[in-house]
């Protein structure tokens, strides 16, 4: 039988079970986890949000598929713009291993307002240093540090980054660190 699990991956952790660097946080710090758990898709040290984790390999295909979107909340640095918002939906050139990669079209739109998430275990900066600006950005692809980079393409580096859904599941119900064990992934 498998198991699976949805986690809320905090800031500052690794999405995986072993590294051979000293004093870095990693999932299974987090929840008692059934072994050969494994993460479907990673988020970097410096993002946060939904993570699918699962000891059945034949899922993991399936989840990170371009079939299955992915939405971030995306905090960037300034007041972002209508064209950037267009060129991020339309595909930016991003450099990825060395070469020139045009991202594939995907659904952007900006927040209204500031979305409700758990609290960042360190501040991103302070308010003095200028507006900031949160969008929605849906992907099919995921390259290494992919938002990051489309966003200091159209020039609104990203200050934070939350994934808040995979397929048909959606974060808002779960608090930074917290984990819930399922029947079976949603997707």
């Amino acid at each position: 039988m498998h198991h699976h699990y949805f986690i809320y991956k905090p800031y500052g952790v690794l999405s995986q079970f072993k590294c051979e660097l000293p004093k870095k946080k990693l999932l299974g710090s987090l929840y008692a986890f059934a072994p050969a758990t494994m993460a479907i898709g990673r988020l970097d040290e410096d993002s946060e949000g939904l993570l699918y984790l699962t000891t059945d390999g034949m899922v993991s295909e399936k989840i990170r598929s371009k079939n299955v979107p992915k939405e971030y909340f995306v905090q960037v640095d300034g007041i972002i713009t209508n064209e950037a918002l267009t060129h991020l939906a339309d595909g930016v050139f991003i450099t990825i291993n060395k070469q020139q990669y045009n991202t594939k079209k995907c659904n952007v739109y900006l927040l209204e307002s500031e979305p409700v998430l758990p609290k960042r275990a360190k501040n991103i900066r302070h308010a003095k240093h200028g507006p900031t600006s949160w969008i929605s950005i849906t992907l099919h692809e995921g390259k290494f540090r992919q938002i990051r980079r489309m966003t200091a393409a159209v020039g609104f580096p990203t200050l934070r980054l939350v994934r808040v859904r995979i397929g048909s599941f959606w974060m808002p119900y779960l608090d930074a660190g917290q984990v819930i064990e399922v029947d079976q992934l949603y997707y």
